[in-house]
């Protein structure tokens, strides 16, 4: 009671004294994560299919300091911790609907330099704003919107796109069908791989169990024997889970308890 999900998940001091108390169920076995790395992105890259945001990820570069540098106009170089920290707020707030007052507030800087590096982004990337205005005007059509692999969810709510104030946040059902779309599409591709996990698993003869699914994080306990070929072999299904114009990328670590996995 009173731990919210975000403390949970490890994204808090709070959070990871809670995980440093989850250890394998057998004496000396060890806890695997295998998390996907920024797959909200990487589905809006796909989905939007913008050749800036594709060629970042296909050299695996550091998506937030590129954003920074093509909405800043500076070398990739210059780009500093506090621009590259704009550019990561606003690469997930747009996913979210966030209004320049919100990135304001989320940041700490004035509601108007938030305004206007959200403007310099869909300047830069036309085609994510693009994506988020036919994903509404399909969902104020169909009453509807549809993930990856087809799952459907019911809307109502859409404003006319001619009601739409992009200085302004969206209002609930607008977050949603955005949300729906991208967030739900992630959630097709960790169910994907969970299956696909699950049933090598069951002929791979390893002293291994899939424990959890956290968000974009598989967290697995084996025998330290078999941790290099559970790593390898949950790496490769879960990169292949669903094929997108952009790389899945899964990160790993093990440790003995779900903190020093983080």
């Amino acid at each position: 009671p009173g731990v919210d999900k975000i403390a949970f998940t490890g994204s808090t001091e709070t959070g990871r004294l809670i995980r440093g108390a989850f250890v394998a169920g057998e004496p000396d076995w060890l806890l695997l994560s295998a998390d996907y790395s920024q797959i909200e992105l990487r589905v809006l890259a796909h989905f939007t299919g913008d050749a800036a945001l594709r060629e970042a990820f296909l050299a695996d570069a550091d998506i937030h300091a590129i954003v920074a540098a093509e909405v800043a106009g500076v070398p990739l170089a210059e780009v500093t911790s506090e621009l590259r920290r704009k550019a990561k707020a606003v690469n997930f707030g747009i996913l979210y609907g966030q209004s320049a007052f919100g990135l304001s507030r989320s940041l700490g800087i004035p509601q108007e330099e938030a305004a206007e590096f959200i403007e310099k982004y869909f300047a830069r990337y036309p085609t994510v704003d693009r994506f988020i205005e036919a994903t509404l005007d399909a969902a104020e059509r169909d009453k509807q919107v549809a993930t990856i692999l087809g799952r459907r969810r019911l809307i109502d709510g859409i404003r006319p796109a001619e009601k739409r104030d992009k200085s302004r946040s969206r209002n609930l059902s607008e977050r949603i069908a955005v949300n729906t779309v991208v967030q739900g599409s992630a959630a097709d591709i960790i169910k994907v791989a969970m299956l696909r996990v699950h049933e090598w698993l069951r002929r791979a003869n390893l002293r291994a169990r899939l424990l959890l699914q956290i968000h974009d994080e598989l967290l697995f306990e084996c025998h330290p024997d078999d941790l290099a070929a559970l790593t390898a072999g949950t790496v490769e299904r879960m990169a292949g889970a669903i094929e997108l114009s952009v790389p899945l990328k899964v990160d790993t670590k093990a440790g003995r308890t779900w903190a020093d996995c983080t």
